[in-house]
């Protein structure tokens, strides 16, 4: 399928692991040049060099924090000053520790609005000129499906990840015009890191094991299994593509039917 996204430029932030790393992987194997960023620098440098040996692709990593404006900033600038635009925006970020309400505080519940709120924000802010003067933008976030149904123990998700669709909702109606499209794909059930961490949080208030949990979790869904980083990354390259000229302002469910609502 011809997705038209070849020489594209694709920003892919906490891309080291996991869903990101999958996504930066999906845009290279569709010729896209690729700009990745993680907190981790050696493990963003090994996903980096194996995105250029696999795909014979150009990848600029960085590493920083995505709770820093000024990096922020200065990332993209530099993505453009290297590539020449910024094309695709995919936002991310790790999740907040999960836990029940009265079990937070209130630093965690800061570090949980910069990190999936404010981040997405900062980005934003820097790409949106850029993809103006182009009319032509995707910016796609990764929250969960937490933005749908609330999930037990994850309330810093349940609330900040929510706040993330009505930003997204705001970005596309403003700048449709612009030519730029803004949607937020939701995970399910991942076989992530973030969803080990889930596991055992769960299986140290069960009684259980964490085999058990993920189990659990996994029968939850009609399919009987857990998702894959890479359909989910799918999904994204799928919407920053030509093929997803007029969907904006949506948030796609990536559960494997999980989500029970209408």
């Amino acid at each position: 399928m011809e997705t038209g996204l070849k020489d594209r430029v694709a920003i892919v932030a906490a891309s080291s692991q996991g869903i990101g790393r999958a996504t930066a992987e999906a845009f290279a194997a569709e010729g896209c040049r690729v700009a990745i960023c993680a907190r981790d620098k050696e493990s963003l440098n090994a996903a980096a060099d194996k995105i250029r040996a696999q795909h014979n692709t150009e990848v600029l990593a960085e590493p920083f924090d995505v709770t820093d404006p000024a990096a922020v900033r200065d990332f993209v600038n530099a993505v453009v000053q290297r590539f020449g635009s910024a094309d695709i925006c995919v936002t991310n970020a790790g999740g907040p520790p999960a836990k029940g309400f009265l079990a937070t505080t209130m630093d965690e519940w800061k570090r949980a609005v910069d990190a999936n709120f404010m981040s997405v924000v900062y980005f934003a802010h820097q790409v949106i000129p850029h993809m103006q003067k182009k009319k032509w933008g995707r910016i796609l976030t990764i929250t969960s499906i937490a933005t749908k149904q609330p999930v037990p123990d994850l309330v810093y998700s349940n609330a900040v990840r929510t706040a993330v669709v009505g930003l997204v909702k705001s970005l596309a109606n403003e700048f449709g015009k612009d030519g730029v499209l803004v949607n937020n794909v939701a995970p399910g059930y991942t076989a992530t890191d973030r969803l080990k961490q889930l596991a055992k949080a769960r299986a140290t208030a069960s009684g259980k094991t964490e085999d058990e949990v993920l189990a659990a979790f996994a029968a939850d869904s009609p399919l009987k299994r857990l998702g894959e980083p890479g359909e989910i990354a799918d999904t994204i390259v799928w919407l920053a593509s030509d093929r997803a000229s007029y969907i904006t302002g949506q948030t796609i469910l990536v559960d494997g039917g999980v989500y029970k609502g209408m």
